[in-house]
């Protein structure tokens, strides 16, 4: 099954085009069972936003959690951020695109 976190976070003030770029930077690495990433903002406070990110399994999530790499490009995301994010990590039940 499929695994994934979301997350919940501010991003500071005029970083946004940073974090979206960091972000689409991120999906053209080619991440061991990575599947796909989907950033909300939120239209009652354009500093706000929701994070899902999804992976073929949780195996393939906590291997790329736990790799010096990862840790790199988290330790450059939160620079981006006002304070740290909330995660909620989870298998996903149901997933559907087009």
């Amino acid at each position: 099954m499929q695994y994934g976190t979301v997350a919940h976070m501010r991003v500071k003030k005029g970083m946004l085009e940073e974090l979206r770029k960091m972000t689409e930077a991120e999906d053209m690495m080619d991440i061991p069972g990575y599947v796909a990433t989907v950033v909300y903002q939120i239209d009652a406070d354009p500093d706000e936003l929701y994070m899902a990110v999804v992976f073929e399994s949780k195996e393939a999530y906590t291997k790329n959690a736990d790799s010096p790499e990862q840790d790199a490009r988290y330790r450059d995301f939160i620079k981006l951020l006002d304070g740290e994010p909330e995660w909620h990590d989870g298998t996903i039940i149901y997933n559907h695109s087009k």
